[in-house]
């Protein structure tokens, strides 16, 4: 018995000691790739990359901005912050500084969205995001607004957002029924108001019946032409369908008798 328990003994030893390396082996595959991140805050560019590489790690400059206190061409920002614990292979996002604003922001309000992003670049700034607006006195295609505004100082990035009109908003309809309707009266309702007639299509006269003796039921000698539609042709269907929002000027399709 006492053997038996010896023999016992030993093997949860062996146990013990097997589920202890299984988990350190684990712990080592899990964290033996990982790797601090570098400080690059300061750094030109190319000794940022080389820093990042020494370490298994790669190096993204996403942006740019003005800055007093770094100097132009050198690391201002990083993601992951140093120290960071990250895998080999990891991407570190860096923004460089371009100095301090010594560029004038111009004022492109006024003109067209072409001839405000020709100013831009040509003062070496690049154009931003631009947001459109339905408005009832402004031609469209004009810029109404920018940020940053004209001559503005401590500007952060060298973008130029702009807000653009889009000129007056479209009335908008619902599209009525006009099934059963004949195609003239439907296409004077739509032009009274803004809407026009796109393809008209005719539907074919229905093909013969067959009899129950087998025999067929008026069946024409040969196929009879498809007529041209007219205004007394009737409307069969439509696209848009009934219910649908359309704006002036679009096109509603018909199929007609």
């Amino acid at each position: 018995m006492r053997q038996f328990f010896r023999m016992l003994l030993l093997a949860l030893v062996l146990l013990t000691v097997s589920l202890i390396s299984a988990l350190t082996a684990m712990q080592l595959a899990i964290h033996g790739h990982e790797v601090a991140i570098p400080k690059l805050i300061g750094m030109s560019p190319s000794e940022a990359e080389r820093a990042g590489a020494a370490s298994g790690l790669q190096v993204v400059v996403e942006r740019q901005f003005f800055s007093a206190t770094i100097p132009e061409g050198k690391i201002m920002t990083q993601m992951p912050s140093p120290g960071a614990k990250v895998r080999r292979g990891w991407s570190i996002r860096v923004a460089q500084s371009l100095g301090p604003q010594r560029v004038a922001i111009p004022d492109v309000t006024g003109g067209s969205e072409r001839i405000a992003d020709l100013n831009i670049r040509r003062r070496g700034l690049t154009l931003g995001s631009v947001a459109h607006l339905n408005l009832q006195d402004v031609p469209q295609d004009r810029v109404i607004s920018q940020n940053p505004p004209a001559n503005a100082s401590g500007v952060a990035a060298p973008k130029i957002n702009l807000l653009v009109s889009d000129g007056p908003a479209l009335p908008v309809y619902v599209m009525p029924n006009l099934t059963g309707q004949p195609l003239g009266s439907a296409t004077l309702a739509m032009q009274d108001a803004g809407v026009k007639v796109g393809k008209v299509s005719v539907i074919p006269a229905q093909p013969p019946i067959m009899l129950p003796s087998g025999d067929v039921e008026a069946a024409p000698a040969e196929p009879a032409p498809v007529p041209e539609p007219g205004a007394a042709s009737m409307i069969v269907s439509q696209n848009p369908a009934p219910g649908q929002k359309i704006v002036s000027g679009s096109a509603v399709n018909f199929e007609v008798r």
